[in-house]
C-alpha cells in the first residue's frame, strides 16, 4: 500500500567520543512519499542516513523495516532490505567507466566471464529512463561534477530499492538536470518507493516533498506536511532563532568607480572565447550562466589552473603572467574551488594544517615551523570565522560542510590576498552557515577586497553581486548592474538570447 510505513526509526542514538550527535530520533517514512530531512550542518541528518544505509551502527535504538526490527545494519543487509543511498560525496572510481562504476560489486557474468555487453545495455537503459544522454563507456575522470552526481543516482536506480535517500542531489546540477531528477522522483513515488530527500534549498523542498522533518543539534524537532508549514517557520525551527534578512544590506561601493584592480582582455582557452572584463576594488562581481557555460573556466584560467591560449591579464595596471596557481597566489589571487573536498581540502589532514598550508613557509623558522605563530594564526581564523570544532588537531573531515568551507576561506584570508574567486561558495551549506559566509563576504568587500562569485543559485547572485556577467557556451553574453538585474534577464542571456 502506498500509504503504509516502509521504514521507521525508533529512538536512534549515536555517540562519538562521549559526544552525542544523534539523540532518540524517531521518524516514520511512508511508501510513495517524498520526505524531506532538514537541519543545519551538524544537525544529525547524515548520521541518521548513514545508519539507515548501514555505514554506521547506532549506540541504541532500532530501525524497523516493513515491520521487522533491527538493532543495526551493515551495508549489504541494508541494500538487500531495499535501502538505496545517493551520497553527497561521490563514491566513484575515476579510472573506471560509467558502466563499470554502476556494477562494482554486482558484476553480471556469462559463464565464467563478465557479461560486458549486458552491463552496458543495462547501464544505457537506466540513463535513458532518466532522460539523460551519457556515454557509459566514458571514464569518471572525463565527467563534470554534474554528471558524476547523475552516475551516483543511476547506481541507486540500478538497485531494486524500496527507499532511496538523496543527499543534496541537485547541488551540482543545471536547471534542466534538476527537472529530469524531479521527474525521476515523481516516477519512483508513483511506484510506491519511499524517498528521503536531504536539501538546503527551500524551493526544492516545497516543490518536490510531501513531508518535512526538522533536526537540530542531533535532536528531533518536528515532522510536518508541506501544506501546513512555511519557509520562514522551517528556518526558525532549524536554527532555533529568528533569522534576519538572508543577505546583508547592500551599500554603495565606498571605493572609487575608476579604481580598477584587475583587467582581463580577450582571454581565450580551449573552453572560453574572447573574454574581457574589469574587476573594481571593493566589488563583488557575479559570473552567471548554466553549468558548462564557461563560468568556472574563466577563474581557473586567471588562477593558472587552466592553460591560456591568448589574452592579457593586468593587476593594478601591470600585465601579469600566471601559468600556475603558485604564480597567482604570489600576485594576491585566491581561488575557493567548486568541489572543496577534492580540490580545496586535504581530508585526512588536521584542521590546523588545512588552515595554514597556503602560507606555511611564512611560519617556518629554518627547517622548523614556529608553533606559536602557527597557533596564533589558527586561533585568530577560528574566532574570525566562528568555526565550530572540538580541536584543531582533528581531521578536517570531522567538520560539517559549512565549517569546512570556513576553513577553506580562512587559509586564503590568512595569505593577505586582495582578489578572491568563489566557485559555488555555499554549495551544500545550511542557511545559518550561509548567512555567516554572506556577512563575511560583505566584510571583505568593505575592507577593499575584490571578489568574483560563481553561483548556480539565482538568489545568491542577485542578493550579493554589484554587477553580473552572464556566460553562454564559453562566450560572455552581457553585463547587468545589480539595480537592473532580474532572474528573467539573467536566464535570457544564459540561454544565448541577447535581445
Amino acid at each position: 500500500m502506498a500509504n503504509s510505513i516502509f521504514l521507521a526509526t525508533k529512538e536512534l542514538t549515536k555517540i562519538y567520543d562521549s559526544i552525542t550527535v544523534l539523540q532518540g530520533v524517531s521518524i516514520d517514512f511512508y511508501k510513495g512519499e517524498v520526505h524531506a530531512l532538514i537541519g543545519e550542518n551538524g544537525a544529525g541528518k547524515s548520521t541518521l542516513c548513514k545508519m539507515l544505509s548501514g555505514a554506521i551502527s547506532p549506540a541504541s535504538g532500532q530501525i524497523v523495516i516493513e515491520g521487522q526490527a533491527y538493532d543495526g545494519l551493515n551495508p549489504e543487509e541494508s541494500k538487500k532490505l531495499g535501502v538505496g543511498m545517493v551520497y553527497q560525496e561521490f563514491n566513484l572510481v575515476a579510472e573506471l567507466s560509467v558502466y563499470e562504476n554502476m556494477f562494482i560489486g554486482k558484476e553480471l557474468k556469462k559463464g565464467a566471464f563478465l557479461d560486458k555487453k549486458e552491463m552496458i545495455r543495462r547501464a544505457k537503459e537506466v540513463f535513458e529512463n532518466m532522460g539523460v544522454e551519457l556515454d557509459v563507456m566514458k571514464t569518471i575522470s572525463q565527467l563534470s561534477v554534474a554528471y558524476c552526481q547523475l552516475v551516483e543516482i543511476a547506481k541507486a536506480l540500478l538497485e531494486n530499492s524500496k527507499l532511496i535517500i538523496f543527499d543534496e542531489p541537485t547541488a551540482p546540477l543545471t536547471n534542466n538536470e534538476v527537472d529530469v531528477l524531479f521527474e525521476i522522483i515523481h516516477r519512483l513515488k508513483e511506484q510506491g518507493i519511499a524517498i528521503v530527500y536531504i536539501s538546503h534549498r527551500m524551493d526544492e523542498i516545497f516543490n518536490i516533498c510531501d513531508k518535512v522533518t526538522v533536526l537540530r543539534d542531533g535532536q528531533y524537532i518536528t515532522t510536518q506536511t508541506i501544506e501546513e508549514t512555511s519557509r520562514e517557520e522551517l528556518i526558525r525551527l532549524m536554527i532555533g532563532r529568528e533569522l534576519s534578512s538572508e543577505f546583508p544590506e547592500r551599500v554603495e561601493n565606498i571605493y572609487k568607480d575608476d579604481e580598477i584592480i584587475m583587467e582581463v582582455e580577450n582571454l581565450n582557452t580551449s573552453k572560453i572565447h574572447d573574454i574581457s572584463f574589469q574587476l573594481k576594488k571593493g566589488e563583488i562581481l557575479g559570473l552567471s550562466g548554466l553549468v558548462g557555460s564557461g563560468r568556472s573556466e574563466i577563474v581557473r584560467a586567471i588562477f593558472g589552473a587552466d592553460r591560456i591560449k591568448s589574452g592579457d591579464i593586468k593587476i593594478n595596471g601591470e600585465k601579469v603572467t600566471m601559468k600556475t596557481p603558485q604564480d597567482a597566489i604570489k600576485k594576491g589571487v585566491a581561488l575557493l574551488p567548486e568541489d572543496r573536498k577534492r580540490e580545496g581540502l586535504m581530508l585526512n589532514q588536521s584542521i590546523k594544517l588545512n588552515m595554514t598550508i597556503t602560507f606555511i613557509d611564512k611560519l617556518a623558522k629554518g627547517p622548523f615551523v614556529n608553533k606559536k605563530m602557527e597557533q596564533d594564526s589558527v586561533e585568530k581564523s577560528v574566532k574570525l570565522l566562528s568555526v565550530k570544532l572540538a580541536s584543531v588537531e582533528n581531521p578536517i573531515s570531522s567538520l560539517s560542510g559549512g565549517n569546512q568551507q570556513k576553513v577553506v576561506l580562512a587559509k586564503w584570508i590568512s595569505t593577505g590576498c586582495d582578489i578572491l574567486f568563489f566557485d559555488e561558495p555555499t554549495r551544500g551549506i545550511d542557511v545559518g552557515a550561509k548567512k555567516e559566509i554572506y556577512d563575511f563576504l560583505f566584510r571583505l568587500k568593505n575592507e577593499g577586497k575584490s571578489i568574483i562569485i560563481i553561483s548556480s543559485e539565482m538568489p545568491e547572485i542577485l542578493g550579493l553581486c554589484d554587477r553580473i556577467l552572464v556566460m553562454y557556451e564559453g562566450k560572455m553574453m552581457g553585463e547587468l548592474d545589480a539595480k537592473e538585474a532580474t532572474q528573467e534577464k539573467i536566464l535570457t542571456l544564459a540561454s544565448g538570447i541577447t535581445e
